[in-house]
């Protein structure tokens, strides 16, 4: 079962700026898409972007031309670069595949706080 590691989150005023790190387990799972997810407080996790093998990308309308996907396969790692950040940005953070029936075990997330 592939598992998923992601750091890099912490406090930020609004209008900062965090890079989030997912390492996968497996290599293989790099050929699938994949996703950043978040879940604030009281809230359903949400999609907020996602990238294919290709490097294909699609963002949540919350978060375009804010945030950018990006991955290395080599390394079996995906990031989420996050700009302009905004307090309702304020969640955790997870990654996983995008596709919710190939869906790996969730890691421990990664919390992200903007606030002045």
């Amino acid at each position: 079962q592939v598992q998923f590691v992601e750091s890099g989150g912490g406090l930020v005023q609004p209008g900062g700026s965090l890079r989030l790190s997912c390492a996968a387990s497996e290599l293989r799972f790099n050929f699938y898409a994949m996703g950043w997810y978040r879940q604030a407080p009281g809230k359903q996790r949400e999609l907020v972007a996602s990238i294919t093998f290709g490097g294909s990308t699609n963002y949540a309308d919350s978060v375009k031309g804010r945030f950018t996907i990006s991955r290395d396969n080599a390394k079996k790692t995906v990031w989420l670069q996050m700009n302009s950040l905004k307090p309702e940005d304020t969640a955790v953070y997870y990654c996983n595949l995008a596709v919710r029936s190939l869906w790996g075990s969730w890691g421990q997330g990664t919390q992200v706080t903007v606030s002045s």
